[in-house]
């Protein structure tokens, strides 16, 4: 069974390589025994660390990326000073020491100071001030700023990691195991609730409308979902795999993309945000691409939004599985025609370059608050239209560096469009492309 356990508690693992099934790349489920209760069971590894390493530190972040630091770091309720450690995503076996500062002219901002090793063993960023461990280089600059922008005042607050499914072996799970609360959303194929799995676990549950899709197609499909591992995904946690089809993945609060442009928090969001959260979604495209796999149904409305903007993307891959006619024949009313890239929506052609067209529509999407893409005219216009080489233009307060992105995903070519490994770059440089990456360490 899975075992309950606190912050600070100590374990003895007795079998870090569970059955086969359980093994994906992070957050495997480990068979362990409490040395603080004696209690034994499984625990999922990635909220556990190994006592005395840096890991088990809360100020360190590991393998976080310098723009999700940025973005946890200005996240509200961390103040001046706030900071954390990471693993340098340039120098390998260096770590990065992350701060968040304020000044009048740019406001809330985080500076980025690397920490070298020594060949002995220890950690500097300035050489004049080196320390024989990581603890120790943080105890320093929580006593004095030394020559950095601000002393460190407070960790910053980490976000709970996502376990690999409900449990260690919940899979398959009974409808019977979950509760479903409220009624979130309704589409063509699938209403969405609000539920708890186990009277625990608050959890979203998709419920398929029967007939939508062949249960076995759906499992086979599920298998590869559920390898998809990245942190702007949408973790899948269980299926209920009889008709009506549940999918059951993690609760995300402020709801879809879309709504939440139209009528949520997101309708006063500037351009900073909205370009952010752009690059959110190009970041796990970007996982979707090297993992040679296809969304196939990309817009706002499958966007989920959590708290602190953070955007993940869902429903990846369903769209493939749809059996109703009136989708299938790409031309119903059921067919999102206006995010979808000629060659697609004429020839049935889905590959990740007709993901990167619907990327350039959900921008449009993003920078007009969630406005239907093509205003004033209907499908059959829009497909006619488009073929005779017709772009959205720029739509008003887009600068035009951001529309050029737009027109390069709307490329006829599709090889021509870009990447979402250059989307993703291009965006989250969009704002800092002029300033250094680090600041100084040896002037300091």
């Amino acid at each position: 069974d899975d075992l309950s356990f606190r912050k600070g508690e100590r374990f003895q693992i007795i079998n870090s390589t569970p059955p086969r099934v359980h093994l994906t790349n992070e957050g495997d489920w480990w068979d362990a025994r409490s040395l603080t209760t004696g209690g034994s069971g499984y625990i999922p590894s990635n909220y556990v660390a190994p006592v005395d390493s840096i890991q088990a530190e809360d100020w360190y972040f590991g393998k976080l990326g310098r723009k999700d630091a940025e973005r946890q770091l200005l996240s509200t309720g961390n103040p001046r000073g706030t900071y954390l450690i990471r693993e340098s995503e340039t120098t390998k076996g260096a770590f990065s020491l992350s701060i968040r500062d304020w000044d009048d002219v740019k406001g809330d901002h985080v500076k980025h100071y690397k920490i070298r090793k020594l060949d002995s063993g220890g950690y500097y960023i300035t050489t004049r001030a080196q320390f024989d461990t990581l603890q120790q280089l943080v105890q320093h600059y929580s006593e004095s700023a030394d020559g950095l922008c601000f002393n460190l005042t407070g960790v910053c607050v980490n976000y709970i990691p996502d376990t690999v499914g409900l449990s260690h072996d919940a899979w398959e799970i009974s409808r019977e195991a979950l509760e479903l609360e409220l009624k979130l959303g309704t589409g063509c194929f699938a209403d969405v609730f609000y539920g708890t799995w186990n009277g625990t676990t608050k959890v979203a549950v998709k419920t398929l409308k029967p007939g939508t899709m062949s249960p076995e197609s759906f499992l086979e499909e599920a298998q590869i979902m559920k390898k998809l591992r990245h942190d702007k995904l949408v973790q899948l946690y269980a299926v209920v795999s009889e008709e009506p089809i549940y999918i059951v993945t993690e609760y995300m609060g402020k709801g879809s993309l879309l709504d939440f442009l139209k009528d949520g928090e997101g309708r006063v969001l500037k351009l900073p945000n909205l370009v952010d959260m752009a690059a959110q979604v190009a970041a796990g495209m970007a996982y979707i691409e090297r993992m040679n796999y296809i969304h196939r149904d990309l817009r706002s409305a499958n966007i989920l939004v959590g708290d602190n903007l953070v955007c993940k993307i869902a429903d990846f891959g369903l769209a493939r599985l749809i059996e109703d006619n009136e989708y299938t024949a790409r031309q119903g009313a059921k067919f999102p025609i206006k995010w979808t890239a000629p060659e697609a929506a004429l020839y049935g052609k889905f590959t990740i370059k007709s993901d990167v067209w619907s990327f350039g529509i959900l921008l449009t999407e993003l920078v007009t608050k969630g406005r239907v893409p093509y205003p004033g005219m209907n499908n059959r216009e829009v497909l006619e239209q488009v073929e005779r080489g017709y772009r959205m233009p720029c739509p008003q307060d887009c600068p035009s560096s951001l529309h050029e992105l737009m027109l390069q995903c709307w490329k006829k070519d599709a090889e021509e469009r870009p990447t979402f490994e250059y989307l993703q770059a291009f965006l989250e440089d969009y704002f800092t492309a002029t300033e250094p990456q680090y600041q100084p360490g040896d002037n300091l």
